[in-house]
């Protein structure tokens, strides 16, 4: 099953993360960090094919909850 990526994905490759800032049709923009925490690190520009290849032995980590969803009350009926 092929996986799409989209902008905001956070992969964790090695002891460094990469997240996914600008994605266009042929070139994907991300940002690589050695602490998620801080955000410090260094911008880069690459191809999708490149990329891809970069995230072949990478895993996407699961997104993080918002706490304004879990805190959004729905109106009953």
């Amino acid at each position: 099953m092929p996986l799409k990526l989209r902008q905001g994905q956070v992969w964790k490759l090695g002891d460094e993360f990469i997240r996914i800032v600008d994605l266009a049709r042929l070139e994907v923009g991300y940002k690589l960090m050695k602490n998620l925490e801080t955000g410090e690190g260094s911008h880069h520009r690459s191809s999708k094919k490149d990329f891809c290849r970069l995230l072949k032995s990478a895993t996407l980590l699961a997104p993080r909850s918002r706490a304004t969803a879990s805190t959004r009350s729905v109106p009953l009926s």
